[in-house]
């Protein structure tokens, strides 16, 4: 038996080839590369998700851009308005749901992301009744803030007829939510991709065909958003992959709601102010001495950076989802070196972007010059 057990000894190797490549932080290769993995399978098809939900806006903005140069000003102007009123605060709310489905997931407390879930879908749906309010007086308030009057109304009637908008935004928020936790993304990109491949047809018809002009590109947002919502919504009543996680309708759903909010509010007021820092530059730009041209223009410059923040955005909502989990395990180490790779991602991303816009800027520049010209022109 000593003969068996000091021959097996030998054979081990004194060092363990798994500490012998601990990082300076504690963390070995294998873990690491593991991470990297996890992380990049997850933001992928996230990174798509944004990018394929914002461009719904975008493809609405350049179908009335045909319409002319009013029409596009006053499209612009709305749809900053709405995002700075109205779908950053649903965001933001939502992202509550990151903490709490996240660590019930890690918890293996899985009966609980279905109650999450319809907290969350109480909450957005209350918060978008007054913000709909706001969204039907919208040309009113811009006149307020000294916007041009003429772009003004014609905001004001584009936000008015994408106020079925709000709603289900809200409502697709919080299914995205819900699946990201549970690393179950795919799903999510090919109804985001079905969607916007809609939404062009869509746009088309209630634009060009319809006779609607600019009213049809808003009421195209608000079927894209809410044909989105209903997909994911019939995907996790039928798919066999959420049977765990959604256990039907359930009343403890309403309680637990001042707890939701804690976390809700702040997270509604951080995404909105870094939102609004954006989005406040489109209705600072009616100020300006051509509020027609200048607020068309700047409205495709910011819209190629807002495409460019949806890489880092889809790897923050997959590190938000790592931590969660890991946390929700027990697993703070873990969680730990989720983190650092997160870091590590977003620096480099940082950098490949940053370094793609500078030496891409003569590209940019004479796109946005030649967008000038038509808009002139129109």
């Amino acid at each position: 038996m000593d003969l068996e057990e000091e021959k097996t000894s030998f054979d081990l190797p004194l060092i363990s080839p798994e500490s012998a490549i601990k990082s300076k932080y504690g963390f070995s290769k294998v873990e690491i590369v593991e991470e990297v993995k996890k992380q990049l399978v997850l933001a992928g098809p996230l990174i798509t998700v944004n990018f394929l939900i914002f461009l719904l806006q975008v493809i609405s903005v350049m179908f009335v851009g045909h319409l002319g140069e009013l029409a596009l000003s006053g499209a612009s102007m709305a749809t900053s308005f709405a995002s700075v009123t109205g779908l950053s605060l649903l965001k933001g709310l939502a992202s509550a749901l990151d903490t709490y489905c996240g660590q019930s997931y890690g918890a293996k407390q899985y009966h609980m992301l279905g109650i999450h879930l319809q907290r969350a879908v109480v909450v957005l749906l209350l918060a978008s009744v007054p913000l709909a309010v706001v969204w039907a007086n919208a040309g009113a308030i811009l006149v307020f803030f000294k916007q041009d009057p003429e772009i003004s109304a014609e905001a004001g009637r584009y936000a008015r007829y994408m106020i079925p908008t709000i709603f289900g935004f809200a409502i697709q928020e919080c299914h995205v939510r819900f699946l990201q936790s549970q690393n179950n993304v795919i799903p999510m990109m090919i109804c985001a991709g079905m969607t916007t491949l809609l939404h062009i047809f869509t746009c088309w018809i209630l634009v060009f065909k319809s006779g609607l002009g600019n009213k049809g590109a808003a009421l195209a947002n608000a079927i894209s958003y809410w044909t989105n919502a209903l997909l994911l919504i019939l995907y996790v009543r039928i798919s066999p992959s959420c049977k765990k996680t959604w256990t039907g309708l359930s009343k403890e759903a309403l309680h637990g709601i001042p707890d939701f909010l804690k976390l809700a509010i702040p997270s509604a007021i951080m995404v909105s102010l870094e939102i609004w820092s954006f989005e406040m530059m489109v209705l600072l730009s009616g100020l300006l001495p051509n509020p027609k041209l200048e607020t068309s223009v700047l409205s495709i410059s910011l819209n190629t950076c807002a495409l460019t923040y949806m890489i880092p955005l889809g790897i923050s909502a997959a590190i938000s989802t790592r931590v969660s989990n890991e946390l929700g395990a027990g697993k703070p180490q873990a969680a730990r070196l989720a983190v650092c790779v997160a870091t590590f991602l977003v620096v480099t991303e940082g950098i490949s972007v940053a370094s793609l816009m500078i030496f891409g800027r003569n590209v940019c520049s004479s796109d946005l010059a030649f967008s000038s010209l038509c808009l002139l022109d129109a």
